[in-house]
C-alpha cells in the first residue's frame, strides 16, 4: 500500500537524502524551521544597491522573498508570500525568482516588472574565484527561558554580479569590474519566524539589552590582482548570562581558511538613527599578531532588511500567513530620519570600502548597536531594536 503519511517532490529523485522521510518533511515540527538565502549586490561607489532574500518554511506551508533597491536615503521593496504546497521545490514567489545555475558558483536572482514598486532586476551571481564558506554553528536559547531559539547552519559568500537593474524607468548595467555581492544560505530554527502565541510569556525585549553586532563577509584585491576574502562574526551582550561570540578569519580561493582568535572593534555610529560611520576591525592573529582593517562607508546607501520582515514588519514577520498568493511594497523616501529607521529596524546593508595592509576591499555590512555605548557615540536617547 502506497503511503499517505508523506508525499515525494522533485528533490527526492537525487542522492540527498539523510533522515528516513522524504524532502517534504524536516527533521522537526518547529514552525521556526527555515531555510533561506538572502544577499547583496552594490555598486562599488554606494550609489545603487539591491537586497534580496527568500525563505522556506516546511512546517508553516510558506514561501516568502523581498527584493528590493536603495540609492541613498531612498528605498523601494517588493515583498511576496505563496502557499509552498504543491510545488515545495521551485524557488520562486509573485515575481521574484531565484535559479541555480551552477551550485555554488553561480546564482541568477531576478525581479520581474510588477504593479508593486518601478523596480527591477536580473542579475547573475558569480562566486566561482572564492568557494562559499561553512560558519559556526549557531545556537542560542531564548532569553530566561528553555526553549532553543536559534538553531542554525549558516555558508556565506563573496564575489561580483553581472546583468541589469531598473530603477523608475532608468535601466543601470551591472558589471564585474564595477559591482560586488554577497550572499548567505542558511538553515535550521531561526528566531523572530511569526508571531508570537498569545498564550506564552511575552519575549524579552532585546532592545533592553546592550548589545553589539556585526556581520560581514568580504572580498579583497592585492596589487597583483589576486583576490581573498575576510569573513567575521561577533555578538557582545553586555549584560550578566551572555557570553561574547566571536568567529572569523581568512578565506581563499583554494578553500582554506585560517582563523582569527579575537576581535576588538573601534566602531562610531550616527546618534540617531545608529547607522554605520566608519572606524576599524582589530582582529587578533593565532600568532598573537593583530592585523587591523580600515572600513569607510561610502555612501548613505543601504537596504534595510525590516522591510524584509527581520523583526516583524506592519504585524508581519518571516513565514507569516498571507494567503494562496500575496504581494505587495513600499517606497520609503528618507530611512535616516529615525522615525523611519524605528519602523524599519536597524539591522541593515553598508556598503564599504576596507583597507588591509596593501589590499582593497569592498562589502556589505551589517550591524546591530543596542543601548548604551558612549565610546561608539551612542546613548539611551535613541535606542531601538
Amino acid at each position: 500500500m502506497s503511503r499517505t503519511d508523506s508525499m515525494l517532490v522533485p528533490s527526492d529523485e537525487g542522492f540527498n537524502h539523510q533522515i528516513a522521510d522524504t524532502f517534504a518533511a524536516v527533521s522537526q515540527s518547529d514552525r521556526s524551521w527555515t531555510e533561506k538565502v538572502c544577499g547583496s549586490i552594490f555598486r562599488k561607489d554606494g550609489s545603487l544597491q539591491i537586497g534580496w532574500g527568500i525563505g522556506k518554511y516546511l512546517n508553516r506551508n510558506v514561501m516568502d522573498a523581498y527584493a528590493g533597491v536603495s540609492r541613498g536615503v531612498e528605498q523601494w521593496t517588493v515583498r511576496a508570500s505563496r502557499l509552498l504546497f504543491p510545488t515545495p521545490d521551485l524557488i520562486a514567489v509573485g515575481p521574484i525568482h531565484y535559479d541555480i545555475i551552477e551550485p555554488m558558483k553561480k546564482i541568477r536572482i531576478r525581479l520581474d516588472e510588477n504593479d508593486t514598486q518601478p523596480i527591477s532586476f536580473d542579475i547573475v551571481l558569480d562566486g566561482s574565484v572564492i568557494p562559499p564558506f561553512l560558519e559556526n554553528h549557531e545556537f542560542r536559547r531564548q532569553v530566561f527561558g528553555f526553549r532553543t531559539e536559534t538553531d542554525l547552519c549558516r555558508y556565506h559568500q563573496v564575489g561580483t554580479a553581472s546583468g541589469w537593474v531598473k530603477v523608475d524607468g532608468v535601466k543601470h548595467d551591472i558589471n564585474p569590474e564595477d559591482w560586488c555581492m554577497t550572499r548567505d544560505h542558511s538553515w535550521g530554527v531561526r528566531y523572530g519566524v511569526g508571531n508570537e502565541p498569545l498564550d506564552l510569556m511575552p519575549g524579552i525585549d532585546s532592545s533592553q539589552l546592550p548589545m553589539h553586532f556585526l556581520w560581514s563577509p568580504m572580498r579583497f584585491e592585492k596589487p597583483d590582482g589576486s583576490q581573498y576574502s575576510l569573513h567575521h562574526f561577533y555578538l557582545h551582550v553586555n549584560f550578566p548570562g551572555f557570553d561574547p561570540v566571536f568567529h572569523g578569519g581568512e578565506e581563499n580561493p583554494d578553500g582554506t581558511r585560517v582563523a582569527f582568535t579575537s576581535l576588538a572593534p573601534e566602531m562610531t555610529y550616527d546618534p540617531i538613527n545608529r547607522r554605520l560611520k566608519g572606524g576599524k576591525l582589530h582582529f587578533t592573529q593565532q600568532d598573537g599578531s593583530v592585523r587591523t582593517l580600515g572600513i569607510e562607508v561610502v555612501s548613505n546607501t543601504g537596504f534595510h532588511l525590516g522591510t524584509g520582515l527581520y523583526f516583524g514588519y506592519k504585524g508581519f514577520h518571516h513565514g507569516s500567513w498571507r494567503g494562496e498568493l500575496h504581494v505587495e511594497g513600499e517606497y520609503l523616501p528618507d530611512c535616516s530620519q529615525f522615525d523611519t529607521a524605528r519602523e524599519i529596524h536597524q539591522i541593515r546593508d553598508c556598503v564599504i570600502r576596507i583597507t588591509d595592509g596593501d589590499a582593497v576591499g569592498f562589502a556589505n555590512y551589517q550591524t546591530i548597536i543596542l543601548g548604551e555605548w558612549p565610546t561608539m557615540g551612542v546613548t539611551l536617547d535613541n535606542n531601538f531594536i
